[in-house]
């Protein structure tokens, strides 16, 4: 009976070594990478808005078959809303303050937090919402649309300017900001899109709760008369065909190695 030769673990690992590891990033670098990419979104959102703008003439009689196309479809209408809230100054002020205070700062943390607690959820966050900013801003582009709070001919008013605090300075001055861009509501779209990354990325019952932002984000944005409901409507539209045609988060494909099976020590009789 004679024993079969057994390789020692040297002879085998030269034979096929097994994968350097990688060395591992840097977090300063990969932080400052990820602030970057975050800034330019932000940058494109501001910026496109404002090569969109000039277009005034189109924007407001765009805004008056937005208006007529509403009462049409028996949408409930934002002049009767805004007039339902404006004695209560205090609530108008709150939903101003809303609107000028949470869009932005809600999103970041939404970021951060993604990327120090939930990072295979992170970048499906970031291309999520860069996708729904650059779709949104073809539409600004395709179609200029004048908030409804610039349509005084049906009663709307700025509360904004009425109440404060105020986002916006007046129309033909504003260098910062596009504001005959109102379709879609990329408030709205991206109320939405915190709401499921939050939804996606945690897996408490109570997690449901975050689809009160942007509930309250479109009674906000209608109330202080800067958007109709159909700009929240195409938001929540092109960010369903954004999360459809994204990978979800763990699904992406990855690159596996599988080891080959080293000789096993065998006996022939």
């Amino acid at each position: 009976m004679a024993a079969v030769q057994e390789f020692p673990a040297p002879v085998l690992d030269a034979i096929d070594p097994a994968p350097a590891p990688r060395p591992p990033r840097r977090p300063l670098r990969r932080a400052a990478r990820e602030v970057g990419l975050v800034l330019v979104l932000f940058l494109a959102y501001k910026l496109g808005r404002v090569v969109a703008d000039g277009h005034v003439g189109a924007a407001l009689a765009n805004a008056a078959d937005i208006w007529h196309l509403e009462r049409a479809l028996r949408l409930p209408s934002e002049y009767a809303i805004q007039q339902a809230v404006l004695p209560n100054v205090d609530l108008v002020r709150v939903a101003n303050s809303y609107y000028a205070f949470v869009h932005f700062p809600a999103t970041a943390l939404l970021l951060i937090w993604m990327y120090l607690w939930r990072p295979d959820h992170y970048v499906w966050t970031r291309r999520m919402l860069a996708w729904l900013t650059a779709a949104g801003l073809v539409v600004h582009l395709l179609l200029p649309l004048a908030p409804p709070r610039m349509l005084s001919s049906v009663g709307m008013v700025d509360t904004g300017h009425l109440y404060g605090p105020s986002v916006y300075g007046a129309p033909d001055t504003d260098s910062l900001a596009n504001q005959y861009a109102a379709m879609p509501s990329l408030h709205v779209g991206w109320a939405l899109a915190v709401a499921i990354a939050l939804i996606a990325a945690t897996s408490t019952r109570w997690r449901w709760a975050w689809l009160l932002h942007p509930v309250i984000t479109v009674v906000v944005v209608v109330v202080t008369g800067n958007h109709y409901w159909v700009d929240a409507v195409v938001a929540a539209l092109l960010l369903g065909l954004v999360v459809a045609l994204l990978p979800r988060p763990g699904h992406a494909r990855a690159s596996v190695r599988v080891p080959r099976p080293r000789a096993q020590s065998a006996q022939r009789s």
